[in-house]
């Protein structure tokens, strides 16, 4: 019986051989690193591009100009002439009783539109999702066809609708006695609510129609085998695994609710009730283009755009310790 004898490695070589590879390899995850970085980098570069030229200049412009003001020396005979004010445009605004009424009349407009678009949006889209509506396509195409029609359109449409002596709304309502004023003292805000509701609801439907496609249906037919009914399942089932599409939702409306601009300075033109400062952002049009004032114009958009970012981050807390708090549970 022969027995063979490994070859003999030489005293070293192991060991040179050792830190050769870790070496490579070392520069071989360096290298895809930063092919990885690179990668980034590109797909980053338009948003970062974006951001910087649509958001972060024109705020940093309009910080700028609201330090600003043209003021006339010699009693206004002087010429005009571009000076620093510091905070005084800012100290305008805020004590400005129009620019005040105008942040309660958004705020007022909030309070009604966000949770009627919530939660219309949320339960059209679960009857769509619960197969209770026939002809899903269809439905789901004509409740969204609002939200392709331009917001000027939409305004005028519902101006017509509005505005009595031409609007058959308003015949109908008067061949029954009944008299309404859609653009009344009262009414104004939620008339401005309805052209919204109009217009945006099919969209948000949309958002959480495919939010509920994504929930497993092994759940929901668990649920059923329990015994929960219809409405059960929709409101502890479907509606909480949605949840963050619904803080999306939350967001975005409020966002766009706060820059309430369009509705109302349409139906100015045939209301009283709706003034030139109606709205925050009716009140810096008013002030860069009618009274030409650009830095109060520039200071009212800063505090609008302060209020936004600490009402959505507010929402933002509120739905993550919200989401905490379910998860502990």
């Amino acid at each position: 019986m022969t027995t063979t004898t490994p070859p003999r490695v030489p005293a070293g070589t192991a060991h040179a051989a050792g830190p050769e590879a870790s070496a490579a390899g070392r520069r071989a995850r360096r290298a895809a690193g930063r092919r990885r970085l690179t990668a980034c980098g590109v797909l980053m570069t338009p948003f970062f591009v974006l951001l910087v030229t649509v958001f972060l200049i024109p705020v940093g412009t309009a910080v700028y100009l609201s330090f600003f003001s043209d003021d006339q020396p010699g009693l206004g005979f002087g010429p005009e002439r571009t000076v620093f004010v510091g905070l005084r445009s800012y100290a305008a605004v805020l004590t400005d009783p129009t620019f005040l009424g105008g942040l309660g009349t958004v705020a007022l407009y909030c309070l009604i539109y966000i949770p009627l678009m919530v939660a219309g949006a949320l339960a059209l889209a679960l009857l769509l999702d619960s197969g209770v509506v026939r002809l899903r396509a269809f439905a789901q195409m004509g409740l969204f066809l609002p939200h392709a029609v331009p917001g000027i359109i939409a305004a005028l449409i519902w101006l017509y609708l509005y505005t009595p002596g031409i609007s058959p709304v308003i015949g109908l309502f008067a061949r029954a006695d009944i008299t309404i004023d859609f653009l009344g003292i009262h009414t104004v805000v939620p008339s401005i609510v309805n052209i919204a509701l109009w217009s945006n609801l099919g969209y948000n439907m949309v958002v959480f129609y495919a939010a509920l496609q994504a929930v497993p249906r092994e759940v929901i037919e668990a649920s059923v085998v329990d015994g929960a009914g219809p409405v059960r399942t929709a409101l502890q089932v479907k509606t909480p695994l949605v949840r963050a599409s619904i803080a999306m939702v939350a967001i975005f409306t409020l966002i766009w609710a706060l820059q309430l601009f369009t509705e109302p300075m349409l139906l100015s033109q045939s209301s009283p009730m709706i003034s030139s400062r109606f709205s925050p952002s009716m009140y810096i049009y008013d002030a860069a283009f009618t009274r030409n004032n650009y830095g109060l114009a520039a200071a009212a958009s800063v505090v609008l755009l302060v209020c936004t970012i600490a009402l959505s981050y507010g929402v933002t807390r509120f739905t993550g310790r919200a989401d905490s708090a379910e998860e502990a549970r």
